[in-house]
């Protein structure tokens, strides 16, 4: 499966669950490990949860099996390794804390409508 097509399934799969602030960067220009970071948090504990949920069970249902997914369980930050696209979920204070979008700022922002 195309990396666009995963990053595209995650993304609806998060809007389905009301994540926040969903952001997607293409790393491809300027890294090695992927093509894809999508970003977003969620409100609570259990958002974080239904969010990184919904995100396996619908990337699963297409044919897409993450290679690790770390973090699940304390839920404040949940990344999941789908190859070229990694999913990183956050809760809000470790989503600002971290600050992922300034660190990979050399990325490209993606309009979540075009992929």
């Amino acid at each position: 499966m195309e990396s666009s097509e995963i990053a595209k399934i995650a993304v609806k799969s998060m809007e389905d669950k009301k994540a926040e602030d969903i952001r997607v960067i293409d790393i491809s220009g300027i890294s090695s490990i992927g093509d894809y970071f999508i970003i977003a948090n969620g409100t609570n504990i259990s958002q974080v949860h239904a969010i990184a949920d919904e995100v396996e069970d619908k990337l699963g249902r297409a044919g897409a099996a993450p290679g690790k997914i770390e973090g699940y369980s304390n839920a404040n930050w949940v990344l999941m390794d789908y190859g070229d696209v990694i999913i990183h979920i956050f809760d809000k204070d470790n989503r600002l804390f971290y600050n992922l979008e300034r660190i990979w700022k050399d990325g490209k922002d993606v309009d979540i409508e075009s992929l």
